[in-house]
C-alpha cells in the first residue's frame, strides 16, 4: 500500500512545482493514433516518458514521439502486432530495459468487427479476442514484473460492454466485457502490492475510425445524454488521473467517459 513517506514524496513535488508524473514511465499500446495519441501526449505533458506501440504506421507513431521530444519529453516507438503474444511480451520487456522501470501501462490498442451476428466468422472471433481480450492480459501480466508500489494498470474498455445499443456489435462488445473482469480480478491480485488496476470505458469518440461526421455519428450522437461526440483528449484527461496522484485510492472500478450513453 502506498506509504506516508511515498505520499510526502508526491505532496512534496506537486508543491516545488513538479508536474504530477515526474520521473515515471508509461507504456500505452496503439499509441499511434487516436486515444492513444492522445493519451501518449496527455501523459508525457504531465511528466512521464512515454512508450508507444503502434501494429503498421510508423510515420504516425514517430510523430507521436517526436511532438513529445520537441516538448521537452522521452519517447519511444514500439512496433508490436498486439495479436502476437512474443510482441506484447517483447514490447513491455523492451520499455523496461530501455527506461529502466516501468510504472504505468496502459492497455489501449484494439480491435472492431462490427456486423450482424451470423455473419461473424471464426477468424473475425480469434482476430478480435487476440486483440482486445489476450494481449491486454499478457501486457499486465508481463507489466506486473515490473510494477511496483504506486503501479498503475489502465485498460481502455468501451461503453458497448454497458449497453448495446444498436445491432451488429455481439463480437465487440463480448471482448470488451471481458475486460470489466479482467480489470476486477487484476485489482483483488495486485492491491496487495499497492497496484492499481481500473477501466476507462468511452462512447462515441472523435477519431478515424469513428468520426464525428461519420455515417452513423448522428446516430451514435443522438444515444449520449450529452447529444454530442467526445474528444480523445476526454479520455486521455481520466486516464492521466488514474495514472496520478488523484488515482491512487481507485482500483477495480469502471469509469465511463461516454456523454451519458450508458444511462
Amino acid at each position: 500500500m502506498m506509504t506516508t513517506a511515498t505520499t510526502m514524496a508526491t505532496t512534496a513535488a506537486a508543491a516545488s512545482g513538479g508536474r504530477p508524473l515526474d520521473g515515471k514511465v508509461a507504456l500505452v499500446t496503439g499509441g499511434s493514433r487516436g486515444i492513444g495519441e492522445a493519451t501518449a501526449l496527455r501523459l508525457a505533458a504531465d511528466g512521464a516518458a512515454v512508450a508507444l506501440t503502434y501494429q503498421s504506421r510508423e510515420d504516425r507513431a514517430e510523430q507521436v514521439v517526436k511532438r513529445i521530444e520537441q516538448a521537452g519529453g522521452r519517447a519511444w516507438a514500439v512496433r508490436a502486432d498486439s495479436a502476437d503474444p512474443e510482441a506484447v511480451w517483447a514490447s513491455v520487456a523492451g520499455v523496461a530495459e530501455r527506461f529502466g522501470r516501468l510504472d504505468i501501462l496502459v492497455n489501449n490498442a484494439g480491435v472492431g468487427v462490427l456486423g450482424p451476428f451470423e455473419g461473424i466468422t471464426l477468424e473475425d472471433v480469434d482476430r478480435v479476442l487476440r486483440t482486445n481480450v489476450r494481449a491486454p492480459f499478457l501486457a499486465a501480466q508481463a507489466a506486473a514484473g515490473h510494477l511496483t508500489e504506486g503501479g498503475r494498470i489502465i485498460t481502455i474498455g468501451s461503453c458497448m460492454a454497458e449497453r448495446v445499443a444498436f445491432p451488429g456489435g455481439s463480437l465487440y462488445a463480448t471482448s470488451k466485457a471481458a475486460l470489466a473482469g479482467l480489470t476486477k480480478a487484476l485489482a483483488r491480485e495486485l492491491g496487495p502490492r499497492g497496484i492499481t488496476a481500473n477501466l476507462v470505458t468511452p462512447g462515441p469518440i472523435d477519431t478515424e475510425m469513428n468520426p464525428a461526421d461519420g455515417e452513423s455519428a448522428e446516430m451514435q450522437a443522438g444515444l449520449t445524454a450529452l447529444g454530442a461526440y467526445g474528444q480523445a483528449s476526454d479520455v486521455a484527461a481520466t486516464v492521466a488521473h488514474l495514472a496520478g496522484e488523484g488515482g491512487r485510492y481507485i482500483t477495480g472500478a469502471s469509469i465511463a467517459v461516454d456523454g451519458g450513453f450508458a444511462v
